[in-house]
């Protein structure tokens, strides 16, 4: 604990490697790590734990019941565990942990409700929405105004560009791309409560501008074309474009207008951010054994 309590609340203070500016607040059974940081003005509500070598920014409110790992940046002006509906309508306290993992990058303006649980190396731009219930994996990056809606389920190394809204209920495999301004929608029949979440399955692309319907696949390996309007399920490897989107082609058969050289699957042209990064797809796919394989979905690799 830190200093003295006045009010029920724990007044900020620099101590023991902490780092605290001006006018923060701090709650009771707090547990800061060693050489964490804290702008000014910041919020620490009770039953908050932030690992060591974090870096909290000025202006920022962390909710109770919020665990923030290791070696995170938390930018100003976030809210962390944002209070859910029930809250603003009776103002009683309702636990609905989150937990966020270690190396946490959560740019500033952005507002990640309580009730969630997300892995290591998570990654935000400015002004990100993560509502209640999202369960997020590692190595997922989300974009700058993008909206991911409440229950929601997200893999690993997923990479959301800016502008990007996940409907309620949706479903994002490992290693998925979703180009700006893509909207995947959960509602058939609008307006009504029987949403009907997106499927969207490992490697799949997802090109800027596009608009899924609701309750579809779209498959493995696949691309959407940019600005397509997506009506049916989307099979593997499939190129669908247009309004409504229509299947083109293979994405084996795609060339590279230059070189005329083979650009799809995309996982054997391209290493950055992903974790066979310097070694290769095939060399790193090798190395897993059958049950992290299943982990990943991948179900058919065939060419």
């Amino acid at each position: 604990m830190l200093s003295h309590e006045r009010g029920g609340m724990v007044l900020a203070k620099e101590t023991e490697g902490i780092r605290m500016g001006q006018h923060c607040v701090i709650g009771q059974e707090v547990t800061l790590g060693e050489n964490v940081t804290l702008g000014h003005n910041c919020v620490i509500e009770d039953h908050v734990t932030i690992g060591a070598n974090t870096y909290i920014d000025s202006n920022t409110v962390i909710r109770s019941g919020v665990t923030i790992g290791r070696d995170s940046f938390v930018g100003s002006n976030c809210i962390v565990g944002e209070y859910w509906m029930g809250f603003c309508l009776d103002r009683q306290s309702h636990e609905h942990p989150l937990t966020i993992g270690e190396k946490a990058l959560i740019r500033s303006g952005s507002i990640l409700y309580a009730g969630s649980e997300i892995g290591d190396d998570f990654q935000t731009g400015h002004q990100v929405t993560i509502r209640e219930k999202a369960q997020i994996g590692h190595h997922v990056s989300v974009g700058t105004l993008s909206d991911i809606q409440g229950n929601c389920k997200i893999g690993n190394y997923v990479r959301l560009h800016s502008n990007v809204h996940i409907g309620q209920l949706s479903q994002v495999d490992d290693f998925v791309w979703i180009f700006p301004y893509v909207v995947l929608t959960n509602d058939p029949n609008p307006p009504s409560d029987n949403f009907e979440g997106v499927h969207v399955h490992p490697f799949a692309i997802i090109a800027t501008g596009s608009i899924v319907m609701p309750g579809l696949d779209i498959g493995q390996d696949c691309l959407v074309g940019a600005g397509a309007i997506v009506t049916k399920s989307v099979e593997p490897y499939a190129v669908a474009v247009g309004n409504p989107a229509k299947v083109i082609s293979d994405v084996r058969k795609v060339r590279h207008k230059i070189t005329g050289k083979p650009v799809y699957p995309w996982r054997e042209h391209f290493d950055k951010y992903m974790p066979w990064e310097k070694i290769g797809f095939d060399a790193w796919y090798a190395g897993l054994d059958l049950a992290e394989k299943e982990a990943h979905q991948i179900v058919d690799l065939a060419e």
